[in-house]
């Protein structure tokens, strides 16, 4: 049971068993218990990857729902930023050899870093923020930089930091990955040394509402880019489980509470003005309908886009135009992918990283048989089976990502139903179910005769077990 009396998730509860049995087993493995528990318990890390001025941390504040992601102050965007929720606010700056130090800060922005960037691991923020209750987001300075150093951090902590120094590693469980138009074989490469799947990393299409033509376009350019999208996500299959168009702008100015219903009148005071003439006016000294500052404020806050189909809604106020650029935003469907799709295999990667701690401390402690034993009725736990088969897909993927032993352990993963899981209608009869699952049997077994690597070997073993089970 958790503190709030809701039973525990049936791997959390797994999990959770086998560290009090391993606590039992004396003092020293007791702190290691205690230690893997707190990695179960946290909310699983998301990181936020892309280039320099991809639109990360304007991402970052929407989802957050405060402005608080620091968008041009070189000293915080030059270094990793942990967001997580909890109280009271406060930053501090976790230093290369673990050590912690507090960072000043007025009304929740960064006041002076008096710390060389070069120093710092990165940024540990707390914020009493419900929207980051369920994950943890790390803001990272960007690849390909202007300078190769903020690269390397990103490395630093994201790649190197896990192996080298685990004070200094963020531990991410999946990634939210946003590029313009298409991500570059250097960006693409980068995500694969993190080690996600295609099941833990989401692709983001940024600026959606300037995406081809722009806001003056033929086209429009968010149906653009929800097009394009579409045709990347077939195209990225083997890197992103899907990809979304998103306008940071419209993003960040909907979910943080900055529009006001001044505003909004000043927008629609505009409202019959031709868009060409209108872009003509915003970038003019002209004091006409509404002063030049208001003008600018309004592109600050929704960007040429909003300021040009946003006109109507504002008649209706303040409100009505703040739901209108949510809707145009793409956070909603963002947001449902973190909880609903990410957000799961995330969990399940956490699960995974958590058997591999047990796994270590079984080859490296005494009590290695009584571990092994532990593991061993963790892996064979039902409830653990879908961690154990991402664990084979982790390994096929870096092994052999285009064989058909990896397309079925996806299958496998991603989806909850037997008939899907098969290749399946979702309406599937148990009968034909079944029958799907002797074919997918003897496939795996005829496989098993001509495997390349110890990957696909034991791939292969886990294959032949589950399609067991599911044509019995």
């Amino acid at each position: 049971m958790t503190a709030s009396g809701m039973p525990l998730d049936p791997v959390r509860a797994g999990l959770d068993r086998a560290l009090h049995a391993l606590a039992a087993l004396g003092p020293d493995l007791a702190g290691h218990a205690t230690r893997i528990g707190a990695i179960l318990w946290s909310p699983p890390r998301i990181v936020i990857v892309g280039r320099l001025k991809a639109g990360k941390s304007t991402l970052v504040n929407a989802l957050i729902g405060a402005k608080i992601a620091d968008t041009a102050a070189l000293e915080a965007t030059s270094v990793v930023s942990v967001y997580q929720e909890g109280a009271p606010a406060r930053i501090e700056a976790v230093l290369l050899d673990g050590t912690r130090a507090p960072v000043p800060t007025e009304r929740g922005r960064i006041h002076g870093l008096d710390i060389a960037p070069h120093d710092i691991a990165y940024l540990h923020r707390w914020l009493p923020s419900a929207a980051i209750r369920d994950y943890t987001l790390v803001d990272t300075p960007g690849l390909a930089t202007l300078t190769a150093e903020n690269e390397a951090r990103t490395r630093r902590v994201l790649i190197d930091g896990y192996d080298q120094t685990r004070t200094a590693s963020v531990d991410a469980d999946a990634a939210v990955f946003l590029f313009d138009g298409a991500p570059r074989a250097d960006e693409i490469d980068f995500l694969r040394q993190l080690g996600f799947t295609p099941l833990t990393t989401l692709g983001v299409l940024s600026r959606a509402d300037g995406f081809g033509e722009g806001a003056l376009g033929a086209r429009d350019p968010l149906a653009h880019a929800g097009e394009h999208a579409t045709r990347l996500s077939a195209q990225l299959a083997d890197t992103v489980m899907t990809v979304v168009p998103i306008a940071g702008l419209l993003a960040e100015t909907s979910h943080t509470g900055a529009l006001t219903e001044a505003d909004a009148r000043a927008l629609h005071a505009m409202h019959g003005i031709d868009p060409f003439d209108l872009i003509d006016l915003l970038d003019s000294d002209d004091d006409a309908l509404v002063p030049p500052h208001v003008r600018g404020r309004l592109v600050d806050l929704m960007g040429e886009y909003g300021t040009i189909h946003g006109r109507s809604v504002a008649a209706q106020g303040a409100a009505a135009l703040n739901d209108w650029l949510v809707t145009h935003s793409g956070v909603p469907r963002l947001q449902n992918l973190l909880a609903s799709h990410l957000g799961v295999f995330a969990a399940v990667k956490r699960a995974h990283r958590i058997l591999g701690e047990l796994d270590r401390l079984a080859y490296s402690r005494p009590e290695r048989e009584r571990i092994r034993d532990i593991v061993d009725r963790l892996r064979s736990d039902p409830a653990l089976h879908t961690v154990v088969l991402f664990g084979h897909l982790e390994a096929m993927l870096g092994a052999d990502p285009a064989s058909p032993v990896t397309h079925e352990l996806r299958r496998l993963v991603e989806h909850s139903s037997p008939a899907m899981k098969l290749g399946l209608s979702p309406t599937a009869g148990p009968d034909h179910v079944r029958a799907a699952a002797q074919d997918k049997l003897a496939w795996a077994h005829a496989q098993a005769l001509v495997t390349l690597t110890a990957a696909e070997d034991a791939a292969l073993v886990a294959l032949i077990h589950t399609y067991g089970n599911l044509s019995r």
